[in-house]
């Protein structure tokens, strides 16, 4: 079994920057990929960005050159540093794992507004 805790989140401005964090604990496959959806109000889940064993990442457009995603191997963490963030941003943002299957966190709200 898996557990994943999400961090950071919160309101910020236009502009601002958040870092979210994600600890994963249980049996944590060397193999897996991790990862950030967000999930906006009356919105489909969708996947922000992700980064495998090897440490190739991948960014849906929208996001690519503001945000950046990075992982602590001895810690079991995920990072997903937010710059320049934008109202349409404003999500609730879930970590998640693949190991065979899906994992997910409960979620982390952000809330971009001035």
């Amino acid at each position: 079994q898996v557990q994943l805790v999400e961090s950071g989140g919160g309101l910020v401005q236009p502009g601002g920057s958040l870092r979210l964090s994600c600890v994963a604990s249980g049996s944590i496959s060397s193999a897996a990929t991790i990862g950030w959806y967000r999930q906006a109000p009356g919105n489909q889940r969708l996947l922000v960005a992700s980064i495998t064993s090897r440490a190739y990442t991948n960014y849906v457009d929208s996001v690519r050159g503001r945000f950046t995603i990075s992982a602590d191997n001895v810690k079991n963490t995920v990072y997903l540093q937010m710059n320049s963030l934008k109202p349409e941003d404003t999500a609730v943002y879930y970590c998640y794992i693949f190991q065979g299957r899906v994992y997910w966190g409960q979620g982390t709200q952000v809330t971009v507004s001035s």
